[in-house]
């Protein structure tokens, strides 16, 4: 079976019927080695964190003008983009931004589901109340629920993570938006058992990532980052996995789940490859288009797809209590 076999099947059978139904006849998904079904788009770089592992660092700080940023994101859609994922550096140290690209993807390029990864320092009541109609996923980053070790990870200085994490879960389930947590796994926090913190969270997801090096970005002392000391062995990821495999919600993804799965768009709206060896990067899709820039990158669909790169990612159907629909070979 080739690939965009591979994805009608799995389309058909194993996302979600409420999904499916929202969409129309023109955005089905066909081939994903020219449709980017999913995209993963880092407006700005900037941070007011520091984690040490973090492998898209502040290396500028340049944001594209919202015009620009709507063009490219309308051919995006165009070239069959159904799901975007904003992260960064931290999107809300830019709040009326979010607010114009949600309300742009949801009321005009009708996108099925929007997502923002943010490690919470930012998030107001007030923005989360005005802006939830068109938010369906917020993930919040939370490596540890150990002050202390928040701040040795460099997630801020005041180690009162956890305090903001449970009161953005707690808007998430007052406004209607998904809940989700994504977790670093590395030296400071491999061998705590969060189960307990978890189980009263209760995210729909729960992603769990192995602790990467890309190179040009945090793998040797002379970058912004420095992310050697962070590493886990495979002994120590193990261990991680094992004591929460458990859990529902639990998604673990380990380095090489991670390698050229996922479809990074960055400030200039290029595609990122951070694949084997130095990163590179695409032209703009706003200069040679959405096919053209894919086609100078690497982007693994097989290993998009066995991640569950397709999942219930839309807020209509919460996921709570229910069994996963996640793609699974």
């Amino acid at each position: 079976m080739d690939i965009s076999s591979l994805v009608q099947w799995t389309y058909e059978n194993l996302v979600p019927a409420t999904v499916r139904s929202a969409r129309s006849t023109d955005t089905q998904p066909a081939d994903p080695t020219d449709k980017p079904i999913s995209v993963n788009y880092f407006p700005s770089r900037k941070c007011n964190y520091t984690c040490g592992f973090c492998f898209h660092t502040e290396t500028t700080s340049y944001v594209l003008p919202i015009e620009k940023a709507m063009e490219g994101l309308r051919l995006l859609r165009e070239a069959g983009m159904q799901k975007l994922n904003i992260a960064g550096g931290e999107p809300f140290l830019y709040p009326k931004l979010l607010t114009q690209l949600l309300q742009y993807c949801k009321e005009e390029l009708r996108l099925e589901s929007i997502s923002i990864v943010s490690n919470g320092s930012k998030i107001r009541e007030t923005w989360m109340r005005d802006n939830s109609q068109w938010l369906d996923i917020l993930a919040i980053s939370c490596d540890s629920f150990n002050p202390d070790t928040n701040i040795k990870i460099g997630r801020g200085e005041d180690g009162k993570n956890v305090d903001r994490l449970f009161q953005v879960a707690e808007w998430c389930r007052k406004y209607g938006v998904k809940f989700k947590l994504n977790t670093v796994v590395n030296t400071h926090n491999w061998n705590e058992d969060m189960t307990a913190q978890i189980e009263r969270l209760a995210p729909f997801r729960w992603k769990a990532f192995q602790c990467l090096i890309v190179a040009g970005e945090n793998d040797n002392a002379k970058r912004k980052r420095d992310a050697t000391d962070f590493l886990v062995n495979d002994e120590q990821w193990q261990i991680f996995h094992e004591r929460h495999k458990h859990l529902k919600c639990f998604v673990p993804e380990d380095n090489q789940s991670m390698a050229s799965s996922y479809l990074l768009l960055d400030e200039y709206m290029r595609f990122m490859d951070k694949g084997a060896g130095m990163i590179t990067t695409s032209d703009s899709i706003l200069e040679v288009g959405v096919k053209a820039a894919m086609n100078q990158v690497k982007w693994d669909t097989a290993s998009f797809l066995e991640r569950g790169g397709i999942y219930d990612w839309a807020k209509e159907k919460s996921c709570d209590g229910g069994e996963k629909r996640e793609l699974i070979w």
